[in-house]
């Protein structure tokens, strides 16, 4: 090994001092330092979640993995998971020991992005609300956006932690009692998204074709069924490393997503958890938000439907002429 090199838990740390990516400012060894100092925060909200990474190699673009690669450890633990998508079964990795979480950071695995479900048992045991302002909007928009996901929540007696996402938006978590179906997540979920947007539709849409928001902070109701999102302390792969990170309702419109980073998360946290803090205690979901969302159309389908119908009536308009 080179000088630069350690041992950690078992685990060769190699080229620790190359930057980690364009842009960051930090090395490589920020990102596994930052990692372990925060794995006793980090290691419940990944605990058997199946983990898809975004890895950054030198001299590459960033890129997806969800597929274990062959070299893996036998020690890493794992599942096997059929994927509907691409319709072949994914060995994916659960993040459940610091070990295992210093071999991902050796790995340049920058952002973590656990699924919405555990392995065991079975369903979804997420609702998740994010928020993406747009181009240029101050961040204090996206806050004002989800406190309307918040009060639809509070609405029909659910509550949510607030978090960034580690770029220019936010999630809304709303944890949920185990076993609740892909089905009626989904739709709760839109019904949720609904509901903000009517409180105030010139703050915020559902829109999912993204010439229909009109400069309004799009309400995405689709992370749901076998969905993943950046786990809160998760770095991103963003100039300035930043990363996802707790904000306590009441602080919301006092913070940027800047303030959180690689390098002044940890010295932020001291020796709390906000996360945990803020985190609800698992719910039910109420039956009038799954009857609701059943009633709205899935979004994707809809976009689809609507961007087929357009391309025909500008058929149809060009034919006529």
């Amino acid at each position: 090994m080179g000088k630069a090199d350690e041992v950690r838990e078992g685990v060769s740390l190699t080229n620790l001092d190359q930057e980690l990516f364009v842009d960051a400012g930090v090395t490589k060894r920020d990102l596994v330092d930052y990692l372990d100092a925060v794995a006793d925060r980090l290691l419940p909200v990944l605990r058997d979640r199946p983990l898809s990474v975004m890895r950054v190699l030198r001299g590459q673009d960033a890129f997806m993995q969800k597929n274990l690669p062959k070299y893996t450890p036998e020690w890493v633990p794992r599942a096997k998971l059929w994927a509907e998508s691409s319709q072949r079964t994914v060995t994916y990795g659960l993040c459940n020991d610091r070990r295992t979480l210093l071999w991902f950071g050796n790995q340049r695995a920058v952002e973590l992005h656990p699924a919405l479900t555990r392995v065991e048992p079975v369903g979804q045991t997420d609702l998740i609300m994010d928020l993406d302002p747009p181009e240029g909007a101050d961040f204090r928009v996206a806050v004002a956006a989800a406190r309307l996901v918040r009060q639809a929540l509070a609405d029909v007696g659910l509550a949510g932690a607030l978090k960034t996402s580690g770029s220019k938006g936010v999630h809304v978590f709303v944890p949920l009692v185990a076993g609740q179906s892909f089905e009626d997540v989904a739709a709760a979920t839109r019904a949720v998204g609904a509901r903000a947007e009517r409180i105030d539709p010139e703050l915020a849409t559902t829109a999912f074709i993204r010439d229909d928001r009109h400069g309004k902070v799009f309400l995405d109701s689709t992370r749901a069924g076998g969905a993943t999102v950046a786990a809160v302390y998760s770095p991103r792969i963003r100039p300035g490393a930043p990363v996802s990170f707790p904000v306590r309702w009441a602080d919301a419109d006092d913070v940027k997503p800047s303030d959180f980073t690689l390098k002044t998360a940890v010295a932020l946290l001291g020796d709390a958890d906000p996360w945990a803090e803020e985190l609800p205690e698992p719910q039910d979901l109420p039956a009038e938000l799954v009857a609701e969302g059943h009633t709205i159309p899935v979004a994707r389908v809809a976009a689809m439907h609507e961007g087929k119908r357009r391309a025909r009536a500008r058929r149809e308009s060009g034919e006529s002429e």
